[in-house]
């Protein structure tokens, strides 16, 4: 006789409490091995491939393609010992778990879906006590997006959220001319399509004004507020309110201040050149300032730290976890280099590479994403010189790396071409005075100016 196991969300990372389904991966009546991945889920840190501990039938799924489970709410049922012919529902069953779907659960499911995430009949009222409820229809028909087209080879897209937005909103795919490389499809040209949409959706619904009646006072009433379709809307979740959440604590709690220096970088340069030309492994630059960076940590640990607010104590860290910024589709991330004060430049040169890949392709764990304790942000490859940038809480200072570019400079009391950056160093001023965010500053200037002075200090 099957048993009928019941597989629930498990904890995914530190501090997630809750995850949206993005891909099914496996359907009911389908075999899976243990730890056979079975949906993809996306967190509030990364996109996850969730594998499931049993072997057996799928009996059951629980929530369809972008509902949000809370952790500990059921996944899918598994009958462990079924043949794989056997039906859903089919009385062999773990004792006291039946055949019916489980009781209402705390999630958020799509308006016309019941809480087993089968279509709901029409007439019957919602399980989900907290479900998600479409607004009324307009009177006025809706614009469409688009109009359908004959399906002609694949779709020009990778990432399934780019592929969600447009299910959700009604976006045809082949409509669009994707920005990318090669006509990628990317999220922001779905944003663009539905844009569009809602400008054109507007002026259909713009209502025609009459002359007020001559028989009555003309009365001045207060504007309208905006209509609730205007414009574009798009939630603030996952990764995007995860990071939405994470920089308006950051300003909220820590009492920021920045300084900056312009450097002479030909130096720094030459030397990554020279090593390059030597043979071996390549190093890249973003190696060569994280060096510079753990040795000036090394220097000023006050700045690798952070504030313990319930106890008012500065926590002095002695080891370096590195976070960098990096831009994807799915938005900035911050994936964070492990032990970066014991790594040589090599090493941080193959790091940097292998998460830069994951962050891309959106399969970043969440320990890949936790943990910095110092993050260093090369906002240079957007092709600007300085920035500001909010420091990633509870961390205690940000190093910030403009654009190498050749602009004329004084260099051994001439007037020179050189190739000059600005570097710029947001703190927290509880950590530190300007003193010593300053000294950090310098002597990471002074390694950028003159590599030498790294290796007096190694």
């Amino acid at each position: 006789m099957a048993q009928v196991l019941e597989f629930k969300l498990p904890d995914l990372g530190e501090g997630l409490t809750e995850a949206e389904i993005v891909r099914w991966l496996v359907k009911v009546g389908d075999v899976v091995a243990v730890d056979q991945p079975v949906v993809e889920v996306e967190t509030a840190k990364a996109m996850v491939e969730v594998p499931c501990p049993y072997g057996g039938v799928v009996t059951a799924r629980f929530g369809e393609e972008g509902t949000e489970l809370p952790v500990g709410a059921p996944l899918l049922t598994v009958a462990v010992g079924a043949p794989a012919a056997e039906p859903e529902g089919s009385g062999n069953v773990l004792v006291g778990y039946g055949t019916q779907a489980p009781a209402a659960r705390r999630r958020r499911v799509r308006a016309g879906t019941a809480a087993d995430g089968q279509p709901r009949r029409p007439g019957t009222a919602a399980a989900a006590p907290h479900a998600r409820v479409t607004a009324p229809a307009p009177a006025s028909p809706p614009v469409p997006l688009s109009t359908p087209a004959p399906a002609e080879g694949p779709v020009p897209v990778i990432s399934p959220l780019v592929r969600k937005l447009a299910r959700d909103n009604g976006v045809d795919l082949r409509q669009l001319a994707g920005s990318g490389p090669d006509g990628l499809i990317l999220r922001a040209d779905v944003e663009n399509a539905l844009r569009s949409a809602g400008e054109r959706t507007r002026a259909a619904r713009e209502p025609v004004v009459a002359a007020p009646v001559a028989a009555e006072p003309a009365v001045r009433t207060p504007a309208a507020a905006p209509r609730a379709e205007a414009g574009v809307r798009i939630p603030l979740k996952g990764v995007r309110g995860a990071v939405a959440d994470k920089l308006s604590r950051s300003r909220r709690e820590i009492p920021d201040a920045t300084c900056w220096v312009d450097a002479d970088a030909t130096e720094l340069m030459r030397a990554r050149t020279a090593m390059n030309a030597a043979g071996g492994p390549k190093i890249s630059l973003l190696a060569l300032l994280a060096r510079i960076c753990t040795a000036a940590l090394a220097r000023f640990p006050e700045l690798n730290s952070f504030v313990d607010t319930e106890a008012r104590e500065v926590v002095r860290l002695d080891h370096v976890h590195l976070g960098f910024a990096a831009q994807t589709e799915r938005g900035l991330v911050v994936p964070v280099v492990r032990d970066a004060h014991a790594r040589d430049a090599e090493s941080l040169t193959a790091e940097f590479a292998r998460l830069t890949e994951a962050a891309r392709a959106g399969t970043l764990t969440p320990a890949e994403l936790t943990g910095g304790t110092f993050t260093l942000n090369n906002y240079g490859v957007f092709g600007v010189d300085g920035s500001t940038p909010i420091i990633n809480h509870p961390e205690a200072a940000m190093l910030g790396v403009g654009r190498i570019v050749p602009k004329p400079w004084v260099h051994e009391g001439e007037l020179a071409v050189r190739q000059v950056v600005q570097l710029s160093l947001t703190f927290d001023h509880r950590v530190c005075d300007g003193g010593t965010a300053g000294g950090f500053l310098r002597y990471v200037a002074d390694c950028v100016e003159q590599p030498a002075v790294l290796l007096r200090t190694l």
